[in-house]
């Protein structure tokens, strides 16, 4: 995609490059969403008390978003640190970045690990894990804790290979990791019958080949960046920036976390056991009816963070509004699917007939406002593309911490059961608001005067300082 003296970022087509960034993205994103669902199926039709152990995988998922979140602060901070060096047209500085970023990566992984694994029944009984589920949660969390290194690093090189404009690069790591996985739940669940064990186990060996592929492309030396162990050494400020912007991040997935627990909480004060169960099946869902829009911010990140760094500001607000229009089209299609014909969608999870009216009925509340999820998708990614610390933590900590919560804490008093659902549109549409409110100054002032005013923590170090 690209040679060693020329970066594809560099063209001022931004329909064209967005279309080679975003597609690439959307098939690789599109395998994983199929690996979501194909995993789910094989739990509910091939584990014994097939229930129980969809229960136990709810449980959990917030473990797994802090992890993805750990991954995704790492590389969104990253990320946007070396697409816009490049478009300064520092390579050394990028490279830096780089060695820095995966050593970050690698430190807080292990951190991650000594947090949660000595204390794991500790904090799955703190979500509201009954006695029935635990044991499948157990089993399940053991084996993904303990590889939460790989799915760590995949994240976070994935989005540095995104940075330099290789999408292909990260295409291809998430689709071998998606097939291997597949592969691997068929052998371990249905050959080996191995129960949820195997489908954790298939998991993190799919995202240890992930990480695998992509150091490879490094250190083969095929990248526009290259991977040079000096640059593993930690640069304090390199590493200050990657966590002023990739922090917000972070926060967003732990805050989305403890939503999440408090979802599963009320879910079962309100609905029982087979509300989470439910609640699995919608979460597969959703990140089907999510990943389009999320694809197109991040197809459009370094679109951004190259043409901001090299002061093509019109070409940064022609990215925000092609992006943001198509992303609300394709809003509107997901939501007429998933609001009026849902029930042959969630068939293709399980056949208990009583959980695909609990499933259909949750989605009638949870994709209610879902085509301006698209936009937030596409408008939250602005900020972190181009540098924008305050509004890119703002932004990530509204709707988990901000808005959902205390609908959660509030609704479910007075709509019961349908409350704790109505909760994602609530927070949907107030995210929506902000986003915007957010987002129009920032528009205009790039179309009105071509530059911004600095925040703390937004700028590049000047030379001499660590990363220029």
């Amino acid at each position: 995609m690209q040679t060693q003296n020329h970066n594809i970022l560099a063209s001022d087509k931004v329909g064209r490059l967005l279309m080679k960034l975003t597609v690439p993205m959307f098939l690789g994103m599109a395998v994983q969403a199929i690996y979501n669902v194909v995993d789910t199926i094989f739990v509910g039709k091939f584990v014994p008390n097939p229930e129980m152990a969809m229960a136990g995988l709810s449980i959990s998922f917030p473990f797994q978003m802090l992890t993805m979140g750990v991954g995704q602060m790492v590389g969104l901070g990253g990320a946007s640190l070396i697409s816009r060096l490049i478009g300064r047209q520092d390579k050394h500085a990028a490279e830096r970045t780089l060695g820095n970023g995966i050593t970050f990566g690698v430190a807080l992984s292990l951190l991650l690990m000594a947090l949660f694994l000595p204390f794991m029944d500790f904090w799955m009984k703190l979500i509201g894990a009954s006695d029935a589920v635990l044991p499948f949660a157990r089993d399940y969390l053991t084996i993904m804790l303990t590889g939460a290194g790989f799915n760590v690093m995949s994240n976070a090189l994935i989005g540095f290979a995104r940075a330099e404009g290789n999408a292909r690069v990260s295409m291809t790591a998430m689709i071998v990791a998606s097939g291997l996985a597949i592969f691997l739940d068929w052998i371990f669940i249905v050959v080996l019958k191995m129960g949820i064990k195997g489908a954790a186990l298939s998991t993190v060996i799919s995202m240890a080949v992930s990480t695998g592929y992509v150091l490879v492309y490094y250190i083969s030396g095929s990248a526009y960046l290259k991977m040079r162990v000096r640059n593993l050494i930690p640069d304090f400020t390199i590493l200050k920036q990657i966590f002023v912007i990739g922090i917000a991040s972070f926060v967003q997935t732990t805050a989305g976390s403890i939503s999440a627990m408090m979802i599963m909480r009320m879910a079962v004060a309100y609905g029982g056991d087979i509300a989470i169960a439910a609640f699995l099946i919608i979460q597969r869902v959703m990140w089907f009816s999510m990943m389009p829009s999320m694809v197109i911010g991040q197809g459009m990140q370094p679109i951004l963070g190259y043409n901001y760094g090299a002061h093509r500001y019109h070409l940064v607000n022609k990215t925000i509004i092609l992006a943001s229009a198509i992303a609300i089209g394709v809003g509107v299609v997901g939501f007429f699917v998933l609001y009026f014909f849902p029930q042959p969608i969630f068939r293709i999870f399980t056949d208990d007939e009583v959980l695909i009216a609990k499933a259909a009925y949750i989605a009638k509340q949870v994709f209610l406002v879902l085509p301006i999820f698209g936009f937030y998708n596409v408008g939250s990614m602005v900020f972190p593309s181009v540098g924008k610390a305050l509004q890119t933590f703002i932004v990530a900590i509204a709707r988990p911490v901000a808005f959902m919560i205390p609908l959660l804490l509030l609704l479910p008093r007075f709509f019961g059961e349908r409350g704790v659902w109505f909760s994602f549109p609530g927070s949907d549409l107030l995210t929506f608001l902000l986003v915007l409110g957010l987002l129009i100054p920032l528009v205009r002032q790039f179309k009105k005067t071509g530059a911004v005013p600095a925040l703390p923590g937004q700028s590049v170090p000047p030379v001499g300082h660590g990363v220029e």
